[in-house]
């Protein structure tokens, strides 16, 4: 309870301010606060000058004042993804904010705060406005909508934040700043926060309360379940024969891997992992079964067709976990989700269990270990004669007797885990990279593994890299991507080695969309626009190659390259880049003939449409697939 405080009749104590001044001397004293330790929650702030944010914003990271530290970026989407990674790594107890110009530079940062929303990961977008005072319109970079004199192009980021406000007048701040931290430390409802910031606005003064600016500590609530959901749950796991635990991102959110392996450790239930959730086990943890869904492992998705009870714990799952309503065939099989939000907690008409995960895991095996709970020696015996199995094929996949052959991707990885140890962070986004890392990585330690699969962003993996080597200065960082991915977004090379960040990026270079390539042909589209390839004079994208050198690229940038041209030479390169203390780029072209190892094909279905009707046989026998798979999905009622 707060103690109303005495009037004394002198006006209380202020301090003249810009707007843009008084938010950064803000987010400079808030912090967040979890099981008794405090991180800073704003770190630092990205940025890209314009003539929207450059006499505010900018103005006001120089001023005399409590550190706010500056990093220059170089794309306001990338500045994002590195703002994404950060908070990440950081358990998203700490974030970094991005300030943009208006016009292109704020709309560049739908994608990355689409990101961040969908992985529930905080990121503070400050995006320079339109004037508020209107003393000339349109202004530069202005778009008009004739119906609506109050809509900006800002207002894109209102769908993809979990908070907007836009800030017309100066006293205005104080309400939406503290909203805005709210959101940030919220671990429920956190995500990509906006606050569209007037040119003008940014710029004008005002007599702030010095109160405003006095250190404010969030606390990241973790809290309990509620007993009759419990009591519920309880019966629920002690009920099942067949159960199956699926780990999603809220395992890592919450710090809930030990507690995850102490219960599957006591209760014998295997657990499966999305892509969000992976590492939430050791490999080597007896329970460990692997990804699940469609590019998953066989142990996993085998489970996941006979459980009778399937364990949610921190998982939206999505269509590419479910196999698109699929995988899940027992007909009586029945969910519990144990999750901070109600809204995934009740997903596939489960018995929800709405709670921090680690609390919620603890207060779950309490109770089973009280009433001396285990699964029966046949079912844990065979899901880990099944596990053997599997790690069979990993083996082969990942094979190189040749050391003078061209390696194949999944080599590179091969190679790649046999050098690693758990101090490395290895972070992937698209392409075909992420299926085979979900079905073959051995993670290690809770954040080695990180490939964002809530919105697969082609172009999130170099400048994510940046935020997870800001946050994790002593862990060697790695970038895995693919031609097309570094196509996309290649710009924060410049930023890591401005900043002496010894990023590790992998380049592979198969000549075009490998991944979309191989999707295109299951779906009858003939692997139709997806190869780099010059055109012939028939039309076709089916020439030579591109003489595209993505080293070289690189390399202008700034960064050291090391090229690969075979299985040994990668080796050497790999063990070279993880030493390197500046930013390296390891190059090297990829063997894609299907007489080479390659990884296991996918485990589970996942739904792309086929075209009804079409005259191409490829089509039409895509088509006929497709219809036999709809037929086994299911509504979970």
């Amino acid at each position: 309870m707060t103690t109303p405080r005495r009037s004394t009749g002198k006006a209380a104590p202020t301090r003249r301010l810009t707007t843009a001044q008084a938010l950064i001397a803000f987010l400079a004293r808030q912090y967040t606060e979890r099981d008794g330790r405090r991180h800073r929650l704003i770190n630092a702030t990205w940025g890209i000058f314009g003539h929207g944010n450059v006499a505010g914003i900018g103005q006001a990271l120089v001023e005399p004042g409590p550190a706010m530290p500056y990093l220059q970026g170089r794309s306001e989407q990338a500045m994002v993804h590195a703002a994404v990674g950060y908070a990440r790594q950081s358990n998203r107890l700490s974030a970094h904010a991005v300030t943009t110009s208006i016009g292109p530079g704020a709309t560049n940062l739908v994608t990355g705060a689409a990101l961040a929303t969908v992985n529930h990961l905080p990121v503070l977008l400050l995006p320079g406005d339109t004037f508020a005072t209107r003393p000339a319109d349109p202004v530069l970079q202005q778009l008009e909508v004739p119906h609506a004199g109050d809509v900006s192009v800002n207002d894109c980021l209102r769908p993809v934040s979990r908070y907007f406000d836009r800030i017309t007048r100066p006293e205005a701040l104080i309400p939406a700043a503290l909203q805005a931290m709210r959101t940030l430390a919220d671990p429920a409802d956190t995500g990509a926060v906006t606050l569209a910031l007037p040119q003008d606005v940014q710029a004008e003064a005002y007599d702030w309360p010095t109160e405003f600016f006095a250190t404010r500590v969030w606390n990241v609530r973790r809290p309990a379940p509620d007993r009759h959901e419990l009591d519920q749950a309880v019966r629920a796991v002690r009920g099942a024969r067949r159960p199956l635990i699926v780990a999603g991102g809220g395992v890592h959110h919450s710090a809930a891997e030990e507690a995850l392996a102490a219960f599957a450790a006591a209760t014998r239930i295997p657990v499966a992992s999305t892509q969000a959730g992976k590492g939430s086990l050791r490999h080597d943890h007896p329970a460990d079964v692997g990804g699940i869904g469609h590019t998953g492992t066989a142990t996993a998705d085998a489970l996941a067709r006979e459980a009778d009870l399937v364990i949610g714990i921190g998982t939206r799952y999505t269509d590419f976990t479910t196999a698109s309503s699929t995988l899940f065939a027992d007909p009586a099989v029945r969910f519990l989700n144990l999750n901070i939000t109600g809204f995934d907690a009740h997903k596939l008409s489960a018995l929800p269990l709405v709670a921090d995960a680690r609390t919620a895991i603890g207060a779950l095996g309490e109770a089973l270990g009280a009433l001396g709970h285990r699964v029966e020696p046949g079912y844990e015996s065979a899901y880990t004669d099944a596990k053997d199995r599997w790690e069979q094929r990993v083996e082969a996949a990942y094979a190189t007797a040749d050391p003078d052959a061209r390696p194949t991707q999944t080599q590179v990885l091969g190679l790649l885990d046999e050098l690693v140890t758990e101090d490395d962070v290895l972070i992937n986004a698209a392409g075909s990279l992420p299926g085979d890392l979900h079905k073959l990585w051995r993670a290690r330690s809770p954040r080695q593994y990180h490939v964002e699969y809530g919105y697969s962003c082609m172009g999130y993996e170099i400048p994510a890299a940046l935020g997870v080597q800001l946050a994790a200065p002593d862990r060697p960082v790695w970038a895995l991507v693919g031609d097309g991915t570094y196509l996309m977004n290649p710009t924060e090379i410049v930023t890591a080695v401005q900043e002496g960040l010894p990023v590790k990026l992998i380049v592979l270079q198969n000549h075009g969309y490998a991944s979309i390539g191989g999707l295109s042909e299951s779906v009858g589209a003939e692997r139709f626009g997806t190869a780099y390839r010059h055109r012939t004079a028939e039309g076709s994208f089916t020439g030579p190659p591109l003489p595209v050198d993505l080293a070289a690229n690189a390399a202008s940038l700034g960064m050291r390259v090391l090229r690969a041209g075979t299985v040994g030479e990668l080796r050497r390169a790999l063990a070279e880049a993880r030493e390197a203390d500046r930013p390296t780029c390891v190059y090297v072209e990829t063997e894609t003939a299907d007489t080479v190892s390659g990884p296991p094909p996918a485990q589970a279905w996942w739904d792309v449409p086929v075209a009804e009707t079409a005259t191409r046989p490829s089509a039409v026998e895509a088509r006929e697939e497709y219809d036999r798979q709809t037929a086994a999905r299911r509504r979970h009622l």
